[in-house]
Formats: structure tokens, sequence, C-alpha cells
């Protein structure tokens, strides 16, 4: 019996030294994307409160739940919205909901007047984003280019590009993002460091 319970003791030590690694390796990997951020570390704070907040808001109305497809990306204040609503009143009250969050500097409206998008299209949104991401990493041309500093959001095959950036990184990232398969349109929501 105690040899039984030495075993049990030894390998719950073990789990748990081994899910404390892969949360620190987990914790090094967020903490070394955060320093390549340029947003100081309270606007990356505040952009995801404000997308927590959003999306707790919007979830709080029946219809805009149940009717609507919308996804809220924030980026140093900016709030980017995308999807479907399928009536102007919907979305105006989307849009009311999100400008009167906190630290909210400014709403790009992309909602498109439609029923909500399928899983099919959402499946291929993701597909793209993966694929433009990937793209992203491959670009050696500007060495001290990091591709974490941009946001790749995809709705209906429209990729949006979010970030701060120096103009010559925004052309290329458009350049990029031009050869990847399946994208109807590029909207940029950069912000310019030059």
């Amino acid at each position: 019996m105690k040899i039984f319970l030495l075993i049990i003791t030894l390998i719950n030590v073990l789990l748990l030294n081994a899910c404390a690694t892969v949360s620190n390796r987990s914790a090094t990997v967020q903490e070394a994307e955060l320093l390549k951020d340029r947003r100081p570390h309270n606007i990356i704070a505040s952009d995801t409160d404000i997308e927590t907040d959003a999306y707790e808001e919007l979830n709080d109305d029946k219809d805009i739940k149940q009717y609507c497809h919308i996804n809220v990306n924030a980026y140093n204040g900016a709030v980017l919205l995308t999807g479907e609503a399928p009536t102007e009143e919907l979305k105006t009250k989307i849009i009311a909901v999100v400008q009167v969050i906190s630290n909210v500097k400014r709403v790009h409206d992309h909602i498109e007047i439609a029923d909500p998008s399928d899983p099919t299209s959402q499946s291929n949104d993701k597909a793209i984003t993966k694929r433009t991401k990937k793209a992203l990493t491959q670009i050696k041309s500007m060495h001290d280019f990091d591709p974490n500093t941009i946001k790749v959001i995809t709705e209906n095959s429209v990729v949006y590009l979010m970030g701060l950036v120096q103009r010559d990184e925004g052309k290329v990232v458009i350049n990029v993002t031009k050869l990847q398969p399946g994208i109807k349109q590029i909207i940029t929501v950069f912000e310019y460091l030059d």
C-alpha cells in the first residue's frame, strides 16, 4: 500500500511539474510577443478590455446575439467592427454600444447589412487569415519588421490589416497580402508612425 501511495505521489509531482513547465513556456512566448508589440503594455491591456467589454455588452442584447454575427478587434484604441447585421437599426445599435466603451478612440464600421455568414464562409476566412499571417512571417526584406505587429482579420474574404507601421512596412505587408489566394479585397486600418 505504501509503495502504491508513493507511486501516485510521484506521478502527481511529475504531472504538476510538467504543467508548470508548459504554462511557463506559454507565458514566456506571450511575454516575448508583448515585447515586440509597438503598443505600450497599458494600451495592449486596454485593447483587450475594449474587446471583452464590447462582446459582453453586445451579447447582453438579445436581438444582436440572436440575429447578428459581429467581430470586434481593438488596436491602439481603434475598434474594427466586421460581420453582418440583418437590419440598419441593429447595425446602428451595435456601433452605438461600442462607441461608448471606455478608451475607444474611434470605430471603423465594416458591418454588412446581411444575414450572418455561414460556417463554411467563416472557416474559409480563418484559412485566409492563417495563410496571410504565415506569409507575413516570410518577409525578410525589412530588417526590423516583426509580423506580430500586424493584426490580420478576415470577414467574407475581405482582409483587414491593423497595426502601428512605418509607411514602407505597410506597403510591403499589403503587397504580400495581395499574393494570398481567395482574397476579395484588402482594407488597411493602419496607424502610420512616419
